[in-house]
């Protein structure tokens, strides 16, 4: 982050806009938010004021609708979940998020998250982390999929799925406030990862066990279709827009 664009961030209260949308991942967004939270004014975002429900059935109210979103946010925060690929069908929310990137600081999500980013058109010539059932769906977007906790590719950071959501939110405010801030809100969070179990990861975890997981996200299957669908209208498009 350049000297000048620090100053300017030290000057006003950071706003950060976070999306999330009915079958999205609680800790996706409360691990992010609980860091974001001691430094900047979160804005929970959905499309109207209605509680949103979590993929576990808990819900979540949202603080701002899709209309009232500030005209410039510092960060813009996209929740994953297994609500995603019936999201990715959702135009207006989309839309929404195509716009805010566009003029958003840094563009940013967790987990599954990061392909609706691609959906709405933000990750082109990005490298992207997501959950890693979903490598498929990013893949099928054509965005070269990130193996790493959390990646960052210029101003887009975008990190795993779920657990990965306070080492990205770290990784944010290191961006944005600086090395020390960061570490800051790692103690004050008390974040010391020390694992009793080392399956976290399908590089690492037995093969047993990834199959069982790949077993259980049917949902992977309707995101490659949704997201080929959309390739196959841009394409198309593309073929009717004059040169």
């Amino acid at each position: 982050m350049s000297d000048e664009l620090s100053n300017k961030i030290e000057d006003r209260q950071l706003q950060i806009g976070m999306v999330i949308f009915p079958g999205f991942t609680l800790q996706d967004l409360a691990g992010p938010q609980t860091a974001f939270g001691l430094h900047a004014k979160t804005h929970i975002i959905w499309k109207t004021m209605e509680a949103v429900p979590t993929d576990m059935g808990v819900t979540m109210n949202p603080t701002i609708t899709i209309d009232d979103v500030p005209d410039h946010l510092d960060v813009l925060f996209v929740a994953g979940g297994g609500g995603t690929p019936e999201i990715m069908k959702d135009q207006e929310l989309l839309d929404f998020i195509a716009r805010a990137g566009k003029t958003a600081t840094y563009v940013t999500a967790i987990c599954t998250g990061s392909v609706l980013l691609a959906m709405a058109g933000l990750l082109e010539g990005y490298r992207a982390a997501t959950y890693w059932p979903f490598y498929e769906p990013l893949i099928a977007l054509g965005i070269e999929p990130s193996y790493e906790r959390v990646c960052v590719d210029r101003n887009r950071i975008t990190g795993g799925g779920v657990t990965a959501g306070i080492d990205f939110a770290l990784q944010v405010i290191a961006e944005l406030k600086g090395q020390d801030a960061a570490e800051f809100t790692q103690l004050v969070l008390e974040y010391d990862p020390q694992p009793t179990m080392h399956s976290g990861n399908p590089r690492t975890a037995r093969p047993e066990i990834v199959a069982q997981i790949e077993g259980l996200w049917g949902r992977t299957d309707e995101a490659v279709r949704v997201a080929n669908e959309h390739m196959a209208r841009r394409a198309q498009l593309s073929k009717l827009t004059p040169a």
